[in-house]
């Protein structure tokens, strides 16, 4: 039961660096298909972050979000990277490779805390976010 906060905060911090990538796309974003496929996508992380946040309520945990540093250094990774090109291709490359990174992570933790006795609840969590953002690279193949 202890490793369920670490999970569930895991989660959380995964999903807010998700839709903080995505609030800072937005503005770059001309087109609407384009537009519309990142606004789901931002919902879904809502979602993710609501859940997580619901789960870790009755065990007395407040998730944290990523420290100011860490967020301010993807801010500036994304302009950087949208300044020298900011098609559409691009940033949904940018985006699949985000989701890529927090599959693998994902995956890691979710295998490390199946051994441990963490609750079913949050380990389908951890899944159902894997599986989301392999949607989400799915989708963001068709704008390359």
């Amino acid at each position: 039961m202890e490793k369920t906060p670490e999970l569930l905060c895991y989660i959380y911090k995964n999903v807010k660096m998700g839709s903080d990538a995505i609030v800072d796309l937005l503005p770059k974003v001309e087109d609407s298909n384009f537009k519309t496929a990142l606004t789901e996508q931002l919902s879904g992380y809502e979602k993710f972050a609501s859940e997580a946040e619901k789960q870790l309520t009755p065990l007395g945990v407040k998730p944290k979000e990523e420290p100011m540093m860490k967020k301010m250094m993807t801010k500036m990774g994304i302009a950087m990277n949208t300044r020298a090109d900011a098609s559409v291709g691009h940033m949904a490359e940018m985006l699949s490779q985000c989701s890529t990174m927090g599959i693998t992570d994902m995956t890691k933790h979710v295998r490390e805390f199946e051994g441990e006795g963490c609750p079913e609840q949050a380990l389908m969590l951890g899944r159902e976010l894997i599986t989301f953002e392999q949607n989400n690279i799915e989708k963001m193949k068709t704008f390359l």
